[in-house]
């Protein structure tokens, strides 16, 4: 069962997302090192694959949801960027070439929800990597407070729709189930117009896997990759304790 909710709005996940790239300089570090094609696994509407594009990079992108991969390809389209768009499952690849680099940006980690999908997921990339290739991504660190979120509709953000000039409260809703370290998300957005009165509400769902260090360290090494950093952002920090992300740089070893 795919975990499209938050998705079904490709324009609605730009307003929110699109500005928000703080993964491109560490990516261009990387790519900067490669040859040949980059991938971009879950690329959605192409936050992070057409600002590669623009870099002059050769990247593929790729995703399951047809509705992000349509906004993505108009936008390429606009800017007359040649990407690869493949709407394929992640789990699934089949693109019939190999590169020196895969990355998965938002945290699109968590949404293969059970040992099984990532074992997919990681075998997946692994096949498309060359011999010591690079596979970059990232998840939320499962932390205390990340974890023990109160189950009560607590406030987020508040941000102005540029286009309707509605203000938007975003407020969640979470509930951690402990035994699959599944998080169970709900997002409310509270419409308000330019008087703050409210005009509308929209509620989308989402399940999101928390995987623990040494978890991810076995995990990975079982699908052939070694770790060779991990961060708690994509400046390459160090990881914590106080970490909210951890960032893996991996190498196919096998």
């Amino acid at each position: 069962m795919y975990n499209f909710d938050e998705y079904d709005d490709p324009v609605l996940y730009d307003k929110e997302n699109e500005q928000y790239i703080p993964e491109l300089p560490l990516l261009l570090k990387w790519a900067s090192n490669q040859k040949g094609s980059i991938i971009d696994l879950a690329c959605g509407t192409g936050r992070l694959t057409i600002p590669l594009a623009k870099n002059g990079y050769k990247i593929i992108g790729v995703d399951i949801h047809k509705g992000m991969l349509n906004e993505a390809i108009k936008k390429a389209s606009n800017l007359n960027l040649h990407v690869d768009w493949v709407e394929q499952d992640c789990t699934k690849l089949n693109l019939n070439t190999k590169s020196n680099l895969i990355y998965t940006v938002g945290n699109s980690f968590q949404h293969f929800l059970t040992n099984e999908a990532q074992d997919e997921l990681l075998s997946s990339v692994n096949k498309h990597l060359d011999i010591n290739g690079i596979f970059i991504f990232g998840t939320r660190f499962p932390s205390v407070e990340e974890l023990l979120q109160p189950s009560t509709e607590e406030y987020w953000r508040t941000y102005t729709d540029h286009e309707t000039q509605n203000i938007i409260d975003v407020y969640t809703i979470s509930s951690y189930d402990s035994l699959n370290q599944i998080q169970h998300y709900t997002t409310i957005r509270k419409y308000k117009n330019t008087e703050g009165e409210k005009v509308s509400e929209k509620r989308t769902n989402i399940s999101l896997r928390y995987v623990f260090p040494k978890e991810m360290e076995r995990t990975l090494n079982v699908n052939g990759f070694e770790i060779v950093n991990v961060y708690q952002d994509w400046n390459e920090t160090p990881v914590t304790n106080d970490s909210y992300e951890m960032i893996y740089i991996c190498r196919k070893i096998r």
